[in-house]
């Protein structure tokens, strides 16, 4: 595989990871929905194109969506190992997928939309078995940008516009943590340096959850939480509205897409005290096409999806 930076120093800690088999292509599944989990397993859910329209004016996997209910095809794939479990009768059109313990996932879609009553949120977000049996229903707030799951199971979500203006009560704040019963287990509670404004990405380290999020005039800000204690860190981001961030202690990788291209702004940070400072930018040539929802980070590394191929990026 031929990256050409624009530097002439190889990066030898990107790898190539998995691409979707010929033979799923030609049969018309697509890969859609995909995550990481907790012990580096890439998940992804194919789907049959007869299953699918598109929106005209989407570039990318993400302009394909699910006429429900659908069938499709859950594959984890962990080191030389791919695991495949059927899902039957589908009856939500997501916009992320989770992995949580025990081999259960999450399907939830980015919206929400009030019930009979001004209290009531309709669900957004369903939990499955690991044999893809559905085991439950929520709302996990609206206008969801970015969402990841962390080693316990607890689900974190950065908001949108749409979400914190919405009226929404957890929305509002911009983030929340959530437990797979769809109760809402942390807020900031004030405690950011800003108003969030919009999710960009998410990521994990170790316990940590990392929420990446933009506020307007303020600029992006990385937020590091804690869920056992509540404690949330906030720093100013080096890089303004990243897709994708991964931090392995004072080192950290985020890129920026050029949208449905082959091309990635690949940027390293090191934190000095309470400062993030790019150490080093340049543009990666990638396998295939960038567009929303491309990175995400789990424990130091930075996965990134380039058409129907995904890389590991070592922070």
């Amino acid at each position: 595989m031929n990256f050409r930076p624009v530097t002439s120093r190889p990066d030898a800690a990107i790898h190539k990871v998995w691409r979707l088999p010929a033979a799923d292509a030609v049969q018309g599944r697509k890969a859609l929905w995909w995550s990481v989990g907790p012990t580096g397993e890439l998940v992804v859910l194919l789907v049959h194109r007869r299953y699918l329209s598109r929106y005209r004016y989407v570039k990318g996997w993400i302009g394909w969506r699910p006429e429900t209910p659908f069938t499709g095809e859950l594959v984890v794939v962990k080191g030389q190992e791919e695991q495949r479990t059927l899902l039957r009768d589908v009856r939500i059109s997501p916009c992320h997928l989770a992995v949580l313990p025990s081999g259960r996932f999450l399907l939830a879609h980015g919206r929400t939309f009030r019930g009979a009553t001004e209290a009531v949120w309709k669900p957004n977000a369903v939990v499955f078995s690991a044999s893809g049996t559905p085991e439950g229903e929520f709302c996990i707030g609206d206008d969801i940008p970015a969402l990841v799951t962390d080693c316990h199971g607890g689900i974190w979500t950065a908001h949108g516009d749409e979400g914190i203006y919405g009226g929404h009560p957890e929305s509002a704040a911009g983030l929340a943590g959530w437990n797979t019963e769809g109760h809402a287990m942390w807020s900031p509670q004030g405690r950011l340096p800003d108003a969030p404004l919009e999710g960009c990405t998410a990521a994990t380290e170790g316990e940590r959850v990392w929420l990446v999020w933009f506020s307007g005039p303020g600029g992006t800000f990385l937020s590091r939480i804690t869920p056992s204690t509540g404690e949330v860190t906030s720093y100013p981001s080096p890089v303004p509205q990243p897709d994708g961030f991964a931090v392995r202690g004072n080192r950290a990788v985020l890129t920026v897409r050029d949208h449905n291209r082959r091309s990635v702004q690949l940027i390293r940070a090191e934190l000095d005290g309470t400062t993030w400072t790019v150490t080093s930018r340049r543009r990666l040539r990638v396998p295939g096409r960038v567009v929303l929802h491309c990175g995400q980070g789990r424990d130091g590394f930075l996965w990134l999806r380039t058409g129907n191929t995904w890389l590991r990026v070592e922070a």
